[in-house]
């Protein structure tokens, strides 16, 4: 029985959200905790793949697989008030699971395309590091380097805009709402290209750390989270961008401290 926004004093915003995004989600964070446990998930992760010996397309293939795990566990929880609204506006299509499906698509798409760019780009930066041998000695440079970009993003215009679009889920869609399988894929990558642009440089620690460092996926998400969905969100983006700085600095100034960041 629903009164007063529950059910049975679950919330309703929660009992909205399709079962089966809330399974993915559960099922990405039980593979990577099931990475983490087995030490498995470094055989996925990019590195390994890239000097693994396999042709570029099926290491490639492998990384996106690990990828869609990445996306489920750490992007999705923040697009979960988005997911919850088009279910409600959407039920009343012929296939409200279609159009469901269809505007997940859109959204995986967006982040398979940056997942797969992050990995030709980081097979690119190995064949740089294998021919200069100062980098060769001085990976905490690399890494260092990530934590600084992804704290300097966090001062950008861009990252402001994409992120008001992605705070307020009910001014993003209702504007571009259409019924229609078609339309609710573009509505997706729509919602994909925002949450990209407020989140692709968090990402992309996230992707250097790899799927089986579950304390940096853990904390990364919770960033994210708060950002797109906190009461104080907006007012935590700087000070998360300082504390990126600061650890990309720490890192360049003090590289026996990447491993103990990474944990490994």
């Amino acid at each position: 029985m629903i009164t007063g926004g529950s059910v049975r004093g679950q919330p309703r915003r929660v009992l909205d959200i399709p079962p089966a995004v809330l399974g993915a989600i559960a099922v990405a964070w039980a593979l990577a905790l099931a990475a983490q446990a087995t030490g498995r998930g470094r055989l996925l992760g990019h590195d390994e793949l890239i000097h693994s010996g396999l042709p570029l397309w099926a290491a490639l293939g492998l990384h996106l697989l690990a990828w869609q795990v990445m996306v489920a566990a750490m992007m999705l929880p923040s697009s979960l008030p988005l997911v919850r609204l088009f279910a409600t506006v959407s039920r009343n299509q012929e296939r409200p699971g279609v159009a469901m499906s269809a505007f997940l698509a859109g959204y995986a798409v967006v982040w398979s395309v940056f997942g797969a760019l992050a990995f030709l780009g980081d097979a690119q930066v190995h064949e740089t590091v294998e021919a200069t041998p100062w980098l060769a000695t001085h990976p905490a440079v690399i890494g260092g380097s990530v934590l600084a970009l992804a704290g300097a993003f966090q001062f950008s215009s861009l990252k402001d805009r994409c992120l008001r679009e992605c705070r307020h889920p009910s001014g993003f869609l209702l504007p571009r709402y259409q019924r229609g399988t078609g339309a609710a894929f573009r509505l997706g990558r729509q919602h994909g290209l925002f949450c990209l642009g407020c989140c692709w440089a968090i990402m992309l620690v996230g992707f250097a750390a790899g799927v089986a460092s579950l304390w940096w996926m853990a904390a990364l998400t919770a960033l994210m989270v708060f950002e797109k969905t906190g009461r104080e969100g907006q007012r935590g983006v700087r000070p998360i961008g300082l504390g990126l700085i600061a650890l990309g600095i720490l890192i360049l100034a003090e590289p026996a401290a990447l491993s103990w960041i990474l944990g490994s």
